[in-house]
Parts: C-alpha cells; structure tokens; sequence
C-alpha cells in the first residue's frame, strides 16, 4: 500500500537517531554490516562463538578471538512488544517488535523482530542490518521469504527501499543513468526526476525515458551552481532518495597528454558536482529525515573501485574519484544527524565508451542498476559490484600497498 503523503500543515519532526554508543570492539559488527556481512567473534582455543563482541572470549578468558561469518540460523526462544520506551526514537515508532533468539551456533541474542516471523518457538534467520544512526542491530527475519517482506514497518526504518519513494536521478543521458531509471520504476520507485545536463545535445534513450509513467526530465548540470540551486530549490524538499551517477571519465594517465584541461573537467564534475549537490540538497534532505514514511532516506553515489587504488592508465580519473569518496566519508558523517544513508558504489570497469580498450569481465549497465536497488533494499553503506571490483577490494583489505605496486607494475586491474 502506497503510504498517505505528509500534511503540509504540519511541521517537519525534529530528526532522532537510535542510541549510537558502540564499543571499539562492536564497531567491527558494524563495518561488517555496513558491506552486507553478519559476523560474530569464535574464539580460537575453544571454538565458542560469542556476543556481545568482547575483547577475550567470556568462556575461557582467551584474548584469541576472531571475526568470521555467521548464517544467523536459529530458534525464537519468547518475544515481546514495547507500547512504550523512554528513547525518542523508539517512543514516536511504537509498537515494537523485541525477540528473544538461540543462534545454532550457540549464543542467544536480543533482536528486533520482523512483523512476519511466527509466534514462539519458530525458526527464524538473522541478520545485522544499519540503523538509522549507522550501528549495526540485528533483526529477525522469517525463515523463509514471504511476498511482502520488504513492506515491515520496522524493517523500512532501517533500510531506503525505494518502493513508494520519490528519487532524483542526477544524469540520464548515460547507460548506467538509463539502466537505474529503468531499475529504480521496477522497484516501485516514483515520482523519479532525471537529470538533463546541455539539453542540446540529443542522447540516445532519453526521449524512452520522458515516455514512462512518472518520469520527468529537468535540467540539471552539475559543474554550474546556478543550475543546482535552483533545482535544489524547486525539488530539495521533496526527494527521498538521490542517486549521484553523473560523471566524467578520461582514460589518461598523468603524463599521457599535456594540459590539466581534462583532469579539470573530471575533478569538475566527478568532485566538484558532488559537493554544489551536498551543498543543495543535503540540508533540505537532512532535515526531512524524521518525516516518517514520507521522510528522505538515502544518498547514492557512484563511484569507482579506482578511489581505493590508483589505476595508472586512468589516473586522473582515479583522483577524481579519490577526492569524491573522501567528501561521501565527510557528507555520510554530516547526513547521519538526520537519519539520511549514504550509500557509496564501488563498480569494476563498466561496459562503457570508456573503458572499449579494457578486456572482460566489465559491470553491464542493468547489473550496476540492480546492485544499487539492491543496496537500497538492504541498507548497506558500501557496494562493490562485479568481479574487479570484488577481487580489488578483498586485495586492498589484505594489503592496500600490495595492490599499489601491483597496479603501478601493470599488474590486474
């Protein structure tokens, strides 16, 4: 069900978070949770999996404990549902669903509990999930997918599912830009507002575009200010969800050419865009957060798996990026005050006019679309579609200048 739209004569709620305190140890379930992963400490001398995280094992007393995956099999043991909390955040949401669960693997845990699952005992699935406040929670889930999963009330507190939500998309002249507008009207997304930057310029798909059901074209360019404040100010207040994929990509290396000319027009749009973007939107989003269901949830940006490791043979392209994850790291920590996620894609090369000289594998277009969906469903922070991306990033997590000398030495891309 569509949920109602807000009453303009009511005030915008002040934005509250979830309780954040986290210990140093915890906020590795956290960094997990925030690419997808549900792990739990197993210690190494008696094999007991634990939680909370603790800094020794709580059975043997062995500081030699480490983090691995966990399926989140397990049994609801009791429940119970809050009418009433102390914490703001929970007081304005109630009812809450609490439940009691015995992990296969040994340890009982406090989760919140999806409106699906059955009354106790039932098998349930558990998983870490980010919150509002960006800290992982866990949540118990039906043991088996139902058909209106992604519709729980507790569920869409903690992810940006774009069902019902109304979504700016910032270039729609490019494939991935099609593929997402495509994507994003699949997942019930709507209305969605395309960006058009030098609408002289005819493009290829555009006009398939303006004939879908609640897509609309509006001028947009991202290297003038102008042109981003007053479509910030015409649609700031309205968007739920913004999908920063426009770009500008030359294969170039720094001594490939003379001239800054086409490392300026990458840092122009690729940098630059997205801060006169954060600069227009983000206040306005920021401060929605806390409208309910018909509050802002999520800021997309596409980026590269090149921002983690310079690629020599797009080098400037790769800074490009670097300085754009660097402002999404500082616009994630200013968006959390409201409840906003920000959502950084990490793609290998795409099948794109721009990477024609590289070899397979490459992201397609509609596979880079889903896996954005896909991280808006399920709430994570950080995505790394297909195979270059994945491998790079297991290899910048095991040794970050490993993978510097092996790109420099014209190793793997």
């Amino acid at each position: 069900m569509k949920p109602p739209k807000k009453n303009p004569i009511l005030r915008t709620r002040v934005p509250t978070l979830p309780p954040g305190s986290r210990s140093r140890v915890a906020l590795r379930l956290t960094a997990a949770a925030a690419v997808g992963r549900f792990e739990l400490q197993t210690c190494e001398d008696c094999g007991t999996v634990q939680y909370p995280p603790r800094e020794a094992c709580h059975r043997c007393l062995s500081p030699s404990v480490t983090w691995g995956p966990e399926s989140g099999d397990g049994e609801l043991l009791s429940e119970t549902r809050l009418h009433h909390s102390n914490d703001l955040f929970f007081r304005e949401r109630l009812p809450w669903r609490l439940g009691l669960v015995r992990l296969a693997s040994g340890p009982t845990l406090m989760v919140h509990l999806h409106g699906d699952v059955p009354p106790a005992p039932a098998p349930v699935r558990v998983g870490a999930r980010l919150d509002r406040a960006g800290q992982a929670v866990l949540i118990g889930f039906p043991a088996e997918e139902t058909p209106h999963m992604a519709d729980d009330p507790q569920l869409r507190e903690m992810t940006c599912d774009p069902k019902h939500r109304k979504v700016l998309v910032t270039d729609g002249k490019t494939a991935v830009g099609q593929a997402l507008v495509r994507a994003l009207v699949k997942a019930g997304a709507g209305p969605i507002w395309v960006g058009e930057a030098e609408p002289w310029k005819q493009a290829p798909g555009l006009d398939a575009l303006r004939q879908m059901p609640d897509v609309t074209v509006v001028p947009l360019d991202l290297t003038d200010e102008r042109s981003v404040t007053s479509l910030a100010g015409e649609l700031g207040g309205k968007v739920d969800i913004l999908v920063n994929n426009a770009e500008v990509h030359r294969p170039y290396g720094i001594s490939a050419r003379r001239g800054t000319e086409a490392a300026r027009a990458e840092m122009d749009v690729n940098y630059f865009g997205l801060l006169r973007l954060a600069q227009g939107f983000g206040p306005a989003m920021r401060a929605r957060g806390a409208d309910g269901e018909a509050g802002a949830v999520a800021w997309v940006n596409l980026l590269s798996i090149y921002a983690l490791s310079n690629f020599p043979p797009h080098g400037t392209y790769s800074a490009s990026k670097a300085a754009a994850l660097s402002a999404a790291q500082c616009l994630r920590a200013e968006m959390r005050a409201g409840g906003i996620r920000v959502i950084n894609i990490f793609p290998g090369p795409v099948d794109d006019e721009w990477n024609q000289t590289l070899p397979p594998p490459k992201v397609a277009p509609d596979t880079l679309a889903s896996a954005v969906v896909r991280a808006l469903r399920d709430g994570v922070e950080d995505v790394f579609p297909g195979d270059v991306a994945q491998e790079w990033f297991e290899r910048w997590r095991e040794s970050p200048k490993t993978l510097e000398r092996e790109l420099s030495f014209g190793g793997e891309r």
